[in-house]
C-alpha cells in the first residue's frame, strides 16, 4: 500500500518497510494516496 510522508512528501510502501515511521526522515505522519478516479453520483 502506498503512502506519503506528510514532512519530506516521498512515497513510502509500508509492505516493503514493515513499520509506522518514514524511512527517510523517521516523521510518524503518513498520508494515505487517494486514487486519481472521479466517480459520478446519480441525482435522483
Amino acid at each position: 500500500m502506498s503512502y506519503k510522508c506528510s514532512r519530506c512528501k516521498r512515497d513510502v510502501h509500508l509492505d516493503e518497510y514493515g513499520g509506522v515511521r518514514c524511512p527517510y526522515c523517521g516523521h510518524r505522519v503518513l498520508l494515505k494516496e487517494r486514487s486519481r478516479d472521479v466517480k459520478e453520483v446519480g441525482v435522483q
